[in-house]
């Protein structure tokens, strides 16, 4: 028999994991010199997230920035990578593996090139376009079978200045809609959560085309 505060250990921790329905993952790169970079709009979005449903980002462990919440009563884990973003997987993973989470549970948020800027789609499995975030998390999952978030932020016309401008801030016009946008995408993030995400891509693909 297994003494009583081990019984105890092995208790909380499976409720964790019980309860732990959605893991929702923004991606971006930590630090203040990425906070306001396109690459970083992934991060804006879970923190939207965060405030809304008040879920305090305050556990820094697995490699991210998380903690348990609910959304409209639902069990979820906002998570924040604190690798840098070719290195996202590694924190999805520890998660995923510590909560038992399932892989149609996993919600990922990130920023997509070839999405015009201010454009929200949301789509399950697929490839990866470039995007480092997500090719991290596939690998190390082993799969890219989850449930994405995509924002666009366009592209540059020379593809040469690609890296830079993903890590570049958002222009001046661009930062005047941007609160519009990342409300946008933490409601189709919530309405995935409360319904699901054929419902969620109904709504809020006929409302952005």
């Amino acid at each position: 028999m297994l003494p009583l505060n081990l019984t105890k250990m092995f208790f909380w921790r499976s409720k964790e994991r019980e309860q732990a329905l959605y893991l929702i993952v923004g991606l971006g790169n930590p630090g203040n010199r990425y906070k306001f970079t396109r690459h970083n709009i992934g991060f804006m979005v879970l923190e939207k997230l965060a405030t809304r449903w008040e879920v305090d980002l305050k556990h820094k462990s697995f490699d991210a920035l998380w903690n348990r919440g609910k959304i409209a009563g639902k069990n979820v884990i906002l998570a924040m990578p604190q690798t840098y973003m070719n290195l996202s997987g590694n924190a999805v993973r520890k998660l995923i593996a510590y909560f038992k989470t399932d892989m149609n549970k996993l919600i990922v948020i990130h920023d997509d090139l070839d999405l015009p800027f201010g454009t929200v789609r949301l789509k399950t499995g697929g490839g990866n376009a470039g995007h480092k975030g997500l090719m991290s998390i596939a690998t190390c999952l082993g799969s890219g079978d989850f449930m994405r978030v995509r924002l666009g932020i366009g592209k540059p016309a020379d593809k040469s200045r690609i890296e830079d401008y993903v890590l570049d801030p958002f222009g001046k016009e661009e930062i005047s809609v941007l609160p519009e946008i990342i409300q946008s995408a933490a409601d189709a993030a919530t309405e995935i959560v409360l319904s699901d995400i054929q419902t969620a891509m109904i709504k809020y693909h006929k409302k952005h085309s």
